[in-house]
């Protein structure tokens, strides 16, 4: 049997995630996931892959906002759930671009000088529209500004094998899933192509292919070659490294730990 293990959302992109028991799934994802983004002054999205010290700030998220913390400074900043300054900016997400609205500068200002570098944070409200890539779109799925998905899939037993190869085992942090499960095969995720969890239906639609977050460290920030290097030998393909399966739905409610997953499609193989 396959059953939810984890869950995690990730508030503002790139930034340190949560686990939570439950979550709620909206038309975009799980609420709050990736509604905030820190942007540079061309208005692009910053990611660990340039900047790895966006592994030092954890988020919280209370009833009336966000707090972030840096895991070794020990400052903090308060964000709120709505925005004040009624502004808003085109924003790039990759090759996309969408509407999103500026925070606070006083908030920009912390995060610049947590970050040693400009940036500002934007918000994504309910009425900016993002579509997800329309190759692999069924019914013009939005998302949020995450890289191109609403939600991430990945099996404890796909991480357990991985961690057998290598001479340090690895968290799941390394790869910045949504829903984690027990329960199949290593890369059973690569084959679940309509799975259900709480009658709310999931489509497996594109593998994810890995870059160099996943070599960065979530607590220290620190880089190495692994898990790149070992998932080379036999995850590659067509010059990219998968790991993961990237997701659409249909329906909202609420999903939680220890909810079975009902697979209804497999990809047929050979």
């Amino acid at each position: 049997m396959l059953e939810v293990s984890e869950l995690f959302i990730y508030p503002i992109k790139s930034l340190g995630g949560i686990s939570v028991r439950s979550a709620q799934i909206t038309d975009r994802g799980f609420q709050h996931d990736r509604r905030w983004m820190l942007i540079d002054d061309d208005n692009r999205f910053l990611s660990q892959r340039e900047f790895p010290q966006m592994a030092l700030l954890q988020v919280q998220l209370l009833d009336d906002g966000l707090v972030v913390q840096h895991k070794i400074k020990s400052e903090a900043a308060h964000i709120p759930l709505s925005t004040k300054i009624n502004q808003s900016v085109t924003v790039q997400v990759w090759s996309d671009k969408c509407r999103a609205e500026l925070v606070d500068p006083v908030i920009d200002q912390w995060f610049s000088e947590m970050l040693s570098l400009r940036c500002r944070l934007v918000y994504m409200p309910d009425s900016s529209r993002r579509r997800v890539d329309g190759r692999y779109a069924s019914n013009n799925e939005i998302t949020s500004l995450s890289d191109g998905y609403p939600f991430l899939i990945i099996g404890q037993s796909s991480l357990d094998e991985l961690n057998a190869r290598l001479p340090d085992p690895l968290p799941m942090n390394r790869f910045r899933p949504n829903i984690v499960f027990t329960g199949g095969e290593p890369f059973h995720e690569d084959i679940m192509e309509h799975f259900s969890i709480n009658n709310i239906q999931f489509y497996g639609v594109k593998l994810c292919a890995r870059c160099v977050i996943t070599t960065i460290n979530q607590d220290n920030a620190s880089k190495s070659r692994e898990p790149l290097k070992t998932l080379s030998s036999y995850r590659q393909k067509n010059n990219k490294i998968y790991f993961g399966q990237n997701l659409l739905h249909s329906g909202e409610g609420e999903i939680f730990v220890g909810d079975a997953i009902s697979i209804h499609q497999v990809q047929k193989t050979g």
